[in-house]
């Protein structure tokens, strides 16, 4: 086992002359505000985390109910089976959080700057430690892999923005439901990375997943989202491909099989919801993978890097 000792946000750095700050002072926000989450019993919850190098917001981030292992995932760009914390983390504390981001950073510089605003209004230590856990290999079926590459040439549009908020901020416009009970996703969606989508029906929960052009990497990271368990790429496939899974969330592990949301890709927003009036729940994410992706996941171990929460404080400190 391997353990190193760290207080979270005392990182040196040397910043550029762009940034604003001294050499050796490791980047912070601009301003931020942190405060528990408003949302009450029976109100209609969004949760959302958008902004940052990289996005359409670059120069603000907020969270709006977010549970703080959702925004530790996001610090350390760590999965949540990475995170060993009191059980409180998951979906009893959630915060609103705005934050200005300095002109020019980069995303490094904003995930330290997220890990210091941790360590100052949260008081967070930690350290990490490597451990043997059981994990998954995604291989390619006896059949061959059953996904097909982009036509090239072909006539796309190009990715919409995130989802917009309703009129009332509360929640994602409402998308249109096909024939099959799912939602039509506007030209474009799943190029950017992959789309889930969950839809309540009358046969059960139902799962899609929706990617367009997308490496076997962009999958293997959405199936250790939901599996909540680590998964490394054992295909050999290098090109990209057009993929779309359905499958019943029964037996998840991860964010959409009960347990907190995951933080949104780097562009945000809400994580696109519907309600169905009929529908069935549909084969597993593992049956599902080699009926009609052609791949399979193989159960192994291996050393996986977890963060250790030494010390959390539940209520962070004024702003």
């Amino acid at each position: 086992m391997r353990r190193v000792t760290l207080l979270a946000g005392l990182i040196n750095l040397t910043c550029c002359g762009a940034f604003g700050q001294v050499a050796g002072e490791s980047p912070t926000f601009e301003v931020a505000s942190v405060k528990p989450s408003t949302v009450q019993a029976g109100q209609r919850m969004l949760v959302m985390m958008r902004g940052g190098p990289g996005t359409d917001d670059p120069g603000q981030l907020t969270c709006t109910n977010v549970p703080l292992k959702s925004i530790l995932m996001r610090a350390y760009d760590v999965k949540e089976y990475q995170i060993n914390g009191p059980k409180w983390l998951d979906t009893s504390e959630r915060f609103d959080i705005t934050a200005k981001i300095p002109m020019g950073a980069t995303r490094e510089q904003f995930k330290l700057m997220f890990q210091n605003l941790l360590a100052e209004r949260f008081k967070l230590v930690l350290h990490h430690e490597t451990k043997d856990l059981p994990m998954y290999a995604l291989v390619v079926g006896k059949g061959g892999p059953k996904m097909k590459e982009p036509v090239e040439g072909a006539a796309t549009a190009p990715p919409p923005p995130s989802p917009p908020l309703g009129s009332d901020g509360a929640g994602p416009v409402r998308l249109k439901m096909g024939a099959d009970g799912m939602p039509q996703l506007p030209p474009g969606v799943g190029k950017n990375g992959i789309v889930m989508m969950m839809v309540n029906g009358n046969g059960g929960m139902r799962m899609r997943m929706v990617a367009n052009g997308q490496p076997v990497s962009a999958l293997i990271d959405t199936l250790a989202n939901q599996l909540g368990r680590p998964v490394v790429d054992a295909t050999g496939l290098k090109a990209k491909y057009d993929i779309t899974l359905d499958f019943a969330p029964d037996g998840l592990n991860g964010p959409m099989g009960g347990m907190s949301p995951p933080p949104p890709p780097d562009g945000g927003g809400a994580v696109p919801m519907a309600s169905a009036s009929d529908g069935a729940g549909g084969p597993t994410i593992f049956a599902a993978l080699q009926e009609q992706l052609g791949l399979k996941l193989e159960q192994r171990k291996g050393p996986v890097d977890l963060l250790v929460i030494d010390r959390l404080e539940k209520v962070p400190t004024e702003n």
